[in-house]
């Protein structure tokens, strides 16, 4: 490609890519800050270890007053999920593993989308006990992040 002919090509080009980013971020929402980043994966990282230890309030405490956790809705609802999930003796025998989280910017905060591996640490050999996929809502409150809604898609569970 000559020279006369590249300029202009490349002229085009940044423009298309300049022109594009109100799109991305209307589309998008407004883009977050590595601090926001690193803040959801360790609300991710509370969520999973308040549960696997059976800290009731500290797991109601990663959402909104109102939070829903599938079809559950409400901070009295989420702590007694976990009291009952140990209860009936799920909880102290498993751990969870989430991966390939994927967080997007929202306008009303972000959503995320998680592989989750629930693994049964009762034998020598633990064993993988279900895999789920979920889609989350979070948004920015003076708490910090917080779970709005995480809804399962897809589990072993539900097969």
């Amino acid at each position: 490609m000559s020279r006369r002919l590249f300029v202009p090509a490349f002229a085009v080009l940044v423009g298309v890519l300049l022109g594009s980013a109100p799109w991305l971020t209307a589309q998008h929402g407004p883009a977050l800050s590595t601090q926001d980043y690193i803040d959801i994966q360790q609300l991710y990282a509370r969520y999973y270890t308040a549960i696997d230890s059976g800290k009731a309030e500290a797991w109601a405490d990663t959402f909104v007053p109102d939070g829903v956790f599938n079809e559950l809705k409400g901070r009295d609802a989420l702590v007694n999920l976990v009291n009952d999930y140990y209860k009936n003796g799920g909880g102290a025998n498993r751990r969870h593993w989430h991966t390939n989280l994927v967080i997007t910017p929202t306008a009303g905060g972000a959503t995320g989308s998680v592989y989750l591996m629930q693994v049964d640490v009762r034998t020598k050999q633990p064993v993988i006990y279900s895999h789920s996929h979920y889609d989350d809502v979070m948004v920015k409150t003076p708490r910090g992040w917080l779970f709005k809604s995480r809804i399962r898609k897809e589990s072993t569970l539900d097969k």
